[in-house]
């Protein structure tokens, strides 16, 4: 079983990325974001951002820095299909995944305002914010001196390849298609 971490930052084209291995790799996508959710949703708690953070964080620190991805991961196992497993955004998730062997950390960056853009039109309950608040969203979430909150910026330097995304969603196609082809990213069965 091949797992690929997905990480990066806001709005850069992590799903996107997903999509496309998903359609044309036949891999499972298993999502933080939808693990988290229904953590929120059983907590009678509002889904947005501010709460994604809190309920991650609140798990973390009662479980593992690598607590969400390992019950993912498990996940996984049950099914030993060729995964993904979005959005990666502790060290402590790299970590453990790179453990467990045959794992590759994708990270997709973009320039702000694209990916500002983006999430404007993508319109998830999670991006109804002024560019501010973007802005002060990804800096709460892109460093930190605790293992268990999320760190962005150390997450996108531990990572194996990085892809810049500010073309078109034809450009990141290519640049993903590009990492199959060079055998970066293996594809087993």
């Amino acid at each position: 079983m091949v797992v690929i971490g997905i990480t990066g930052t806001i709005g850069a084209g992590k799903g996107t990325v997903v999509d496309f291995l998903v359609r044309n790799y036949h891999f499972t996508h298993y999502s933080v974001r939808g693990f988290i959710t229904k953590e929120i949703l059983n907590r009678n708690l509002e889904v947005n951002r501010d709460n994604m953070v809190l309920v991650a964080n609140d798990l973390r620190a009662k479980n593992s820095s690598s607590y969400i991805i390992d019950c993912l991961y498990e996940q996984a196992l049950k099914e030993n299909n060729n995964c993904i497993i979005e959005s990666i955004r502790t060290t402590g998730e790299i970590d453990s995944l790179r453990s467990k062997g045959n794992f590759i950390l994708l990270a997709v960056d973009a320039d702000a305002n694209v990916r500002y853009e983006r999430i404007v039109s993508r319109a998830s309950e999670t991006d109804h914010v002024s560019f501010d608040r973007f802005v002060e969203n990804e800096l709460r979430e892109f460093d930190t001196d605790d293992p268990k909150k999320q760190n962005l910026r150390k997450c996108i330097e531990m990572a194996d390849y990085y892809i810049t995304n500010n073309g078109s969603i034809e450009d990141l196609y290519f640049k993903v298609s590009e990492l199959i082809n060079k055998n970066a990213i293996k594809i087993n069965g």
